[in-house]
């Protein structure tokens, strides 16, 4: 059975000014994946992924990294 779940991250470093919104929406569309992304005025990115646990984790873990040109510091799961 493929099981839900829900991921609600904030994720902190260079972040903001790389493509890290456009590209965590274009990964979660391809994985099937939905939810939202927004950056924060502090400078940190906020995103939710919702839908099957395997790929809800392997949007986490993706956003542990980000795409080329981001520096990820620190994902909080809120």
């Amino acid at each position: 059975m493929n099981e839900k779940m829900r991921a609600h991250v904030v994720v902190s470093g260079r972040v903001q000014g790389v493509f890290f919104r456009s590209q965590t929406q274009e990964k979660a569309q391809q994985s099937g994946v939905s939810g939202w992304v927004k950056n924060l005025a502090e400078g940190r990115v906020e995103a939710v992924f919702e839908g099957e646990r395997a790929k809800v984790e392997q949007m986490v873990k993706w956003a542990k990294k980000g795409p080329s040109g981001a520096i990820v510091n620190d994902l909080n799961l809120v």
